[in-house]
């Protein structure tokens, strides 16, 4: 639907506090809801000063099937939630944080704090905290921190082996670091200071000053969209504070980046053939990378000349505001498809679809291109390569991985049920990769007869689109170590950078021309940064992973 002139886009950038507080009876007026206007961002911190209630019963009828008796249980818990904006009306709004101090009434009848996340009725998998501390692989710490930290359990004592070897190394003088384990962070009836912090990869829970637990960031679940702090359960709350807070939501200040200019306006599909056909993946609220790209390698001449084709696809946000905005971007720039479905990162691999139908069907080209919108395609470079392939053979390019593993555990963990195999097919890195047209042809086709498998990898489906097809036509894999997903050096055909949310500069297109705040880079990259902007730059906090910056003016 139409929405009036929006303040988002015409009117002056949303300010949001960088602090908030409320008493408990004012967070209990308010159906128990903290909101958050601009979300959160690393660095930011929400304590909840509470006191948990005592047990009550409740009735579990599963019980009295599994442990006979009259099925009452004893229970105590709570529930602090970060959620989002309600996606779809009559659904509960995603949680971005479920974090579930369970005191009693749990199945294993022990205390547990269980971490999870959930989007549109659907539960992640859950992350429990038992009082037995988690593993120190460096896949399995969230910024340095266990995922799950060591409290006093009645069932676990020290054994007489490991106390006989305690003793003897203090005996041969062997240095030995002191352990304290500390009792279940919350007890009902006692006062309880709980600090929610977000991290670089994750958020960590401290307790009285002790840090517990620690849950990482799942994939689709962004701490921007954190505008709501849910507390619920028994508990009562006498406080609670948010500190470090973003001024401004990165979705609410498109006018600070979007530069309405004739210039980078895209000129109109031919209808001729052409030489390539370039898909972008992009965010509903990523105007800065959007511009960016227009500003940078959209303007090669090879795009001038309608030899390529470029446009970026993107789904819709929670937000409306937000989907008028980009409806406006779209009809301004028209180089912008509107996909109609919420973007999710599950999602993503309709998106890749929706770029093989384009590129075969609004246009007509004989190589189409997948990559994101914080990479930097040398067009030039790009159309190099393809000149080395015969023009009749299939091709799938980009930087090829073979006989990779699914992760089953972290981050980007695949459980079984969505991935069975062993192994993934061969496929490219999804920053960006190229297949000729009869491949696009095929997936499109195979998708239209409902007889293409999805798996929530994008670049993965690819390679497993690709090898279907090369089952009855001979594909030719052409790997490349020009498709470069690490940074930005000389002679890379395509480059990404670790974050570009905020525009700072350009880089010398000898070079690579990536917009980003270059404090990110894993490169050190020469940039050209404007006088008015160094006092921001220079003001960042570094993170501890970046070893040198060097800025030539």
């Amino acid at each position: 639907k139409e929405i009036g002139q929006s303040s988002l886009f015409d009117g002056k950038p949303e300010s949001c506090p960088s602090w908030l507080s409320v008493n408990g009876e004012d967070l209990a007026s308010g159906d128990r809801l903290m909101f958050l206007p601009c979300g959160l961002k690393a660095g930011s911190s929400i304590t909840v000063v509470g006191t948990p209630r005592y047990a009550h019963q409740e009735y579990v009828p599963q019980l009295v099937k599994t442990r006979g008796g009259n099925g009452l249980v004893m229970v105590s818990q709570f529930m602090v939630e970060l959620q989002g904006l309600q996606s779809v009306d009559g659904e509960a709004p995603p949680k971005i944080l479920h974090l579930n101090p369970r005191l009693k009434g749990d199945w294993s009848r022990k205390p547990v704090i269980e971490h999870n996340t959930c989007y549109r009725m659907h539960w992640g998998t859950a992350q429990r905290c038992d009082g037995l501390p988690s593993k120190d692989d460096e896949d399995m710490l969230v910024d340095g921190y266990r995922r799950c930290e060591k409290w006093i359990r009645n069932d676990v004592v020290d054994s007489k082996e490991s106390k006989t070897t305690s003793w003897f190394g203090r005996f041969i003088g062997r240095a030995q670091k002191p352990e304290v384990t500390w009792p279940f962070p919350f007890a009902e009836g006692r006062l309880f200071i709980l600090t929610l912090r977000a991290g670089v990869d994750g958020y960590h829970i401290i307790v009285g000053g002790r840090h517990v637990t620690s849950f990482a960031y799942r994939t689709g679940f962004s701490l921007e969209d954190a505008t709501g702090l849910a507390i619920k359960g028994d508990v009562d709350i006498h406080s609670v504070y948010a500190t470090s807070l973003p001024t401004s939501h990165p979705s609410f200040s498109p006018q600070r980046v979007l530069e309405m200019s004739p210039k980078w306006k895209a000129s109109p599909l031919p209808k001729r053939s052409i030489r390539l056909f370039i898909g972008i993946l992009s965010a509903t609220n990523h105007f800065a990378e959007r511009m960016a790209v227009r500003q940078t390698w959209m303007q090669s001449s090879a795009i001038k000349s309608l030899d390529v084709v470029v446009r970026f696809f993107v789904a819709l946000n929670p937000r409306k505001e937000v989907n008028a905005v980009l409806k406006k971007e779209a009809a301004y720039f028209g180089d912008i498809v509107i996909l109609p479905f919420m973007d999710r990162y599950e999602l993503v691999v309709l998106k890749t679809i929706a770029i093989c139908e384009f590129g075969v069907q609004n246009v007509t080209a004989a190589y189409i291109m997948k990559c994101d919108d914080d990479t930097f395609v040398r067009v030039d470079s790009v159309l190099k390569q393809i000149d080395r392939i015969s023009p009749k053979r299939s091709l799938y390019m980009g930087n090829l991985n073979l006989l990779h593993r699914p992760l089953r555990n972290g981050k980007w963990a695949v459980t079984y049920e969505e991935w069975p195999e062993e192994v993934y097919p061969p496929y490219a890195n999804g920053p960006g990769y190229i297949i000729s047209s009869d491949i696009a042809k095929f997936i499109v086709s195979q998708h239209a007869d409902q007889k293409l498998r999805l798996f929530k990898m994008e670049d993965v489906s690819m390679g497993m689109w690709v090898e279907q097809f090369n089952q009855s036509t001979t594909v030719q894999y052409s790997h490349s170590w020009k498709f470069c997903q690490y940074g930005c050096m000389v002679r890379h055909a395509v480059a990404t950078s670790d974050d570009n949310r905020q525009l700072l500069s350009f880089v010398r297109t000898t070079l690579c021309t990536l917009p980003s705040s270059a404090l990110y880079f894993r490169h050190v990259l020469p940039i050209f940064v404007r006088s008015s902007e160094l006092q921001r730059v220079f003001s960042v906090e570094l993170q501890p992973s970046v070893a040198k910056i060097q800025i030539v003016l």
